[in-house]
């Protein structure tokens, strides 16, 4: 059956009335306000305040959703509207990570690609996802949690399966009972485009999910149109059963509408400053790996850089975003997924079967703790839950693998010069430790599948073998005793190490 927009139409306040207590709730977009329904998820906290209702809800997303502040996942982050939080990411949600961070509710995270295509699967009425993705790491119930965050989280979402003699993990199903998603406009038909969002990220998935379990979809648009072209449908109207026109609507948290963030103008420069100091120089250093020719992935944060320092020829070098977003001006703070003029926008889920096919030749990624087996930690930092985001996804699947971050953090002073590096003083936190808090990235597994693995520091360059962590370079100006090896939790294999080339340092 299919409804027009009339039947459909609905404000904000009437679909947060709808949100039956104990529901399971699918939502989707990226930080930054990135596809986010912000106006539904004001409308229910805002009805929980008057209320209390609804209750002991389960939130599923598959990326980071928020501001940092107030809005995005923030405004459900009170005790007793959510009981339970399945997501990729969290730092974006502080106010949530604190109330997992004090087990009042129950605190998951798993891969935001594994997230999306099992929706994907659920709505299909397939038993879950079954992939190789996350095996070694901490979602893997062998070798880690299964991706439980707290004390308060018991609930198995993964197990391990054989399959003609190969190991799997199998991702559990999710039944969802209401999807929450955004686009840009819908038609009097009620259906619903996606036209000038800078991404699809995975909300045909999230909808597919929630139709298909019995469960309803609603969505935020900015306005209504008469009617839309068949090819800028991304949901049709037969998986919609709720419509909220919201004027108000932005593209991001910034505000505005910038017709270069979703496609229809030509890129210009990103509005983020460049590194300076150490990260300029692992920017620069990693760069040194960027290909002459293929397919490749920009992690967040240092990695992010990397493009802008790398010699390459942009028609022969594709660069990607987990979003779902190919070539432009990559952004690299808080709209991080955004590109300025993109030449393609496809569904996250369809990018993220990209990777885990190994599609990709090379990707740059942050690196949080390094240990002597060549496992990386970016996904448990101190206390608060931070989550992998696509970090498994892509480094797991993925033949090269550049790794970017300080050598150690918190204190650290050095001045780059010409010639070298000079400390001033060290990090009081180390960042090369003997174990890693939690495996994000296996090496072991990487060995398996013969990746190459680089680990890029301001002062020191690392490369993965069998036999474990090895030392290849070191910057100008650095002692091995005292500014390396001293400050390790393990001890790299030493054989012919070289100096980092000058012209990082430059």
């Amino acid at each position: 059956m299919t409804n027009s927009l009339s039947d459909i139409s609905l404000t904000p306040d009437q679909i947060g009335r709808r949100i039956p207590d104990g529901a399971v709730l699918a939502v989707s977009g990226s930080g930054g306000g990135l596809m986010e329904p912000d106006e539904l998820l004001e409308a229910i906290e805002r009805r929980f305040l008057e209320t209390g209702h609804p209750r002991d809800l389960t939130l599923v997303h598959s990326f980071g959703l928020g501001d940092g502040d107030r809005r995005g996942t923030n405004r459900l982050a009170h005790a007793g509207l959510v009981k339970r939080v399945i997501g990729g990411h969290w730092s974006w949600s502080p106010r949530m990570q604190s109330l997992a961070e004090s087990g009042q509710i129950e605190a998951y995270t798993l891969p935001t690609g594994v997230l999306g295509l099992l929706l994907r699967e659920c709505g299909a009425g397939r038993p879950g996802l079954i992939t190789k993705t996350g095996l070694g790491t901490f979602v893997d119930p062998e070798t880690g949690n299964g991706g439980a965050l707290n004390d308060v989280t018991h609930e198995p979402l993964v197990e391990r399966c054989v399959i003609d003699g190969e190991t799997y993990l199998r991702y559990k199903p999710i039944r969802v009972d209401v999807a929450l998603v955004r686009g840009s406009a819908v038609d009097e038909s009620g259906n619903l485009s996606t036209r000038h969002e800078p991404a699809d990220l995975d909300v045909f998935a999230m909808a597919l999910a929630a139709r298909n379990s019995g469960g309803r979809v609603y969505a935020q648009v900015q306005k209504s149109v008469t009617a839309l072209p068949a090819r800028e449908v991304a949901l049709p109207n037969v998986l919609v059963n709720g419509i909220a026109i919201c004027p108000g609507q932005t593209q991001t948290y910034r505000g505005g509408y910038r017709p270069d963030f979703s496609g229809d103008a030509a890129g210009r420069p990103s509005e983020e400053v460049a590194p300076t100091g150490i990260k300029r120089v692992i920017a620069k250093r990693a760069a040194l790996e960027m290909p002459d020719a293929g397919v490749v992935n920009l992690g967040f944060g240092v990695s992010a850089s990397v493009v802008h320092f790398a010699r390459i020829d942009p028609r022969r070098i594709a660069l990607c975003a987990e979003q779902g977003i190919y070539n432009g001006v990559m952004e690299t703070g808080p709209l991080f997924g955004i590109a300025s003029g993109p030449s393609a926008i496809i569904p996250a889920t369809s990018q993220f079967d990209f990777y885990s096919g190994g599609g990709l030749d090379v990707t740059f990624l942050g690196m949080a703790e390094l240990d002597g087996q060549g496992n990386v930690n970016v996904s448990h930092l101190g206390k608060r839950p931070v989550g992998p985001g696509g970090f498994i996804d892509i480094s797991q699947n993925t033949p090269k693998i550049v790794f970017c971050g300080t050598f150690n953090a918190k204190g650290v002073q050095i001045d780059v010069a010409g010639n070298g590096l000079s400390i001033r003083s060290e990090g009081s936190v180390r960042k090369l430790v003997d174990h890693v808090r939690a495996i994000t990235f296996s090496g072991a597994q990487a060995q398996t599948r013969k990746a190459e693995v680089i680990y890029v520091t301001e002062r020191a360059v690392f490369g993965l073998t069998p036999e474990g962590v090895v030392l290849r370079e070191i910057a100008p100006g650095i002692d091995l005793e005292r500014d390396v090896l001293a400050h390790m939790g393990f001890t790299p294999i030493i054989g012919d190490v070289s100096q980092m080339p000058a012209e990082v340092f430059s």
